[in-house]
């Protein structure tokens, strides 16, 4: 039989799980984008800074973040290892 800490504890991580999938959608709702935008976003943002410097194409990670009431676009851009023979512009 489950002690009543345990049940307290599998409650609370659920209330919390359940917290954070509502304010994930709560996220996608406030921002109106229409489905693609956020794909197309992130093809043109690698496409730009990969002008620049080499990116990690795969590992690209683009989401929009809340801060409060304020939404913010969060992005996340490893760099591969620089490369000598790669040409400046």
């Amino acid at each position: 039989m489950k002690s009543v800490a345990d049940r307290l504890t599998r409650k609370t991580k659920s209330a919390a799980t359940a917290k954070e999938r509502l304010q994930l959608v709560l996220i996608h709702d406030r921002s109106d984008l229409p489905p693609g935008v956020m794909e197309d976003l992130r093809d043109e943002i690698i496409e730009v800074i990969s002008r620049h410097i080499e990116v990690d194409t795969q590992a690209v990670n683009i989401q929009i973040a809340q801060d409060g009431r304020k939404q913010r676009l969060v992005a996340e851009i490893p760099i591969k290892a620089k490369d000598p023979n790669r040409r400046k512009r």
